[in-house]
């Protein structure tokens, strides 16, 4: 599922790419330390990093060798590396970094609360740590209403709605893993972006690309059921007198201190 960095980039990259840079601005980082972006998929944490937080270096660990190599054509930074590494596993010493961060990965990692534990042992003592997942049970629209809709259609896919399959997408759940993970000073905030499609084939085409849940799912119906739910979509959407389709898309946000 996780294999096609353009697909990816163009169903859930472009919008991350964007929640990214309102993250790193938040956490007001002081400038030159070492960061570990754990789970970097495409690159556009790491790229809002180097961006933002003037840092010494940026690490970026990710399991698809497909999306490293997206994020190593894209960021061609000096500062930046990129290696293949499990966020349940990270392949580096205790205390390696100064700070620690994960964008919209730690509700598909299998152990959400090693790959924590994972994270806190790397971070030095005073250390950053923070990470960001979509509201998928109610703010991340994009992804919300196309589950509503398939669900509609055929209502055993409600058990596949992404706001039921991942309960950590939650601000309890969430601050809790942090806790219990060790971190000091916890806290849970929201973010909020625009997703302002241009008409509605730039909002159904990428759902074509199977990356991520819900394209992964639309690649197995048959193209009849397929053109149920696109449009159906067509006929929900809000849409604007120019074609385009406003919808927004909020991110849970969990930071503390090693």
């Amino acid at each position: 599922m996780w294999q096609s960095g353009d697909a990816y980039e163009a169903y859930i990259g472009r919008w991350s790419r964007r929640i990214a840079e309102t993250f790193v601005r938040r956490l007001d980082a002081p400038a030159s330390r070492r960061w570990l972006d754990v789970g970097c998929g495409t690159g556009a944490l790491t790229s809002a990093v180097l961006a933002a937080a003037d840092p010494a270096e940026v690490t970026g660990v990710d399991p698809s060798e497909g999306f490293l190599k997206t994020a190593r054509a894209s960021v061609t930074d000096p500062r930046a590396s990129f290696s293949i590494a499990d966020a349940q596993t990270l392949p580096f010493p205790d205390d390696r970094f100064d700070v620690v961060v994960s964008g919209l990965v730690l509700n598909f990692v299998p152990d959400p609360a090693r790959a924590a534990a994972e994270i806190a042992r790397v971070t030095a003592p005073g250390g950053l740590a923070a990470a960001y997942l979509w509201d998928l049970a109610e703010g991340m629209e994009l992804i919300r209403i196309f589950w509503d809709a398939a669900a509609e259609l055929d209502p055993a896919v409600a058990e596949n709605h992404e706001g039921r399959r991942f309960p950590l997408c939650r601000p309890e759940p969430f601050g809790r893993l942090w806790t219990e993970a060790g971190f000091a000073a916890v806290s849970v905030g929201e973010i909020k972006i625009p997703t302002v499609f241009r008409d509605f084939d730039d909002y159904w085409q990428p759902f074509l690309g199977a990356q991520g849940p819900a394209p992964a799912y639309l690649a197995t119906l048959p193209e009849a059921r397929r053109d149920q739910i696109r449009e159906l979509l067509r006929s929900r959407l809000p849409t604007g007198p120019d074609g385009s389709i406003p919808l927004s898309a909020s991110a849970w946000v969990v930071r503390g201190t090693a």
